[in-house]
């Protein structure tokens, strides 16, 4: 059957997640963190405790999703729309979870539908919540049943350069590491499959990118210290290919800030973009 949008307000069932210090690790690396950042790419650097990065929050986050109760669509004309996490404390080197997560909207945009999904993780050792995530998808082949397009309001950008703009440039190799992390979709791996997608090779994955702009966020606006790194959110406008070099703007207005993504030829890759810390 076709998606189901009398599914809005159902939630799923709670899910489990654990990680350990070597993933954290490994996910720094995946997300372009190195040398610089020892306190997140080490565990047994000298008087430095491990910490690691917010955006970690969509590795291990995003369970308990009712994806079974929406109704159906065809995954290879799905993709990822925006993305959001909100952090309630810092995310331990080391820890457990449990997710309960609810499908919050359900939008009809003719030929396409867009889908939205909420997870709350509790910590299991402290029983308080910690981190909450916000994802939408935008179903092509779906909608058409009459309902709402949904809102349409913009973020607007100040008429001004950026306050503090981070260039980063991502490896050839960049996707073979990241999707150790969890996401081994052939799309960011194997030519072949890129091919049949109508890509000239593998793409960057949608969040590898978006975790390279959570390290710009961090380390330019939160000194570095994830305890200040409260919520980030954005919408993916354009593909990232392993290689490309990317310049993440900042337009600060107190304790928060618009941000976007931007490709060495000046493409938009990460638009929309809202970050909140202090």
């Amino acid at each position: 059957m076709p998606l189901n949008p009398d599914a809005v307000g159902v939630k799923g069932e709670p899910q489990t997640r654990s990680w350990t210090s070597k993933d954290a690790l490994l996910y720094a690396v995946g997300i372009g963190a190195g040398t610089q950042e020892l306190k997140y790419t080490t565990e047994n650097t000298k008087d430095t405790l491990q910490s690691v990065f917010p955006t970690f929050a969509v590795i291990i986050g995003g369970g308990g999703t009712p994806f079974d109760k929406i109704g159906s669509f065809n995954p290879a004309l799905m993709v990822h729309g925006e993305q959001g996490i909100e952090l309630y404390d810092e995310i331990p080197a080391a820890g457990e979870i449990e997710s309960v997560g609810e499908c919050t909207a359900m939008w009809d945009k003719g030929s396409a539908a867009v889908v939205e999904m909420e997870s709350v993780s509790i910590n299991k050792a402290t029983g308080k919540p910690l981190l909450k995530t916000r994802s939408s998808l935008f179903c092509r082949g779906e909608g058409g049943w009459g309902g709402e397009r949904g809102p349409t309001e913009k973020l607007e950008f100040p008429d001004r350069p950026a306050d503090h703009q981070v260039v980063y440039a991502t490896r050839e190799d960049q996707a073979l590491t990241y999707r150790l992390s969890g996401d081994r979709n052939p799309l960011h791996s194997d030519p072949s499959f890129a091919a049949m997608g109508g890509f000239d090779k593998p793409i960057l994955h949608g969040l590898c990118s978006w975790g390279f702009t959570g390290r710009a966020l961090l380390h330019t606006l939160c000194g570095s210290d994830a305890g200040k790194f409260k919520a980030m959110n954005s919408r993916f406008s354009k593909p990232v290919m392993p290689g490309d070099t990317l310049t993440i703007a900042m337009w600060v207005d107190g304790n928060q800030a618009l941000f976007r993504t931007q490709n060495q030829n000046g493409e938009i890759v990460i638009d929309q973009g809202l970050f909140k810390f202090g």
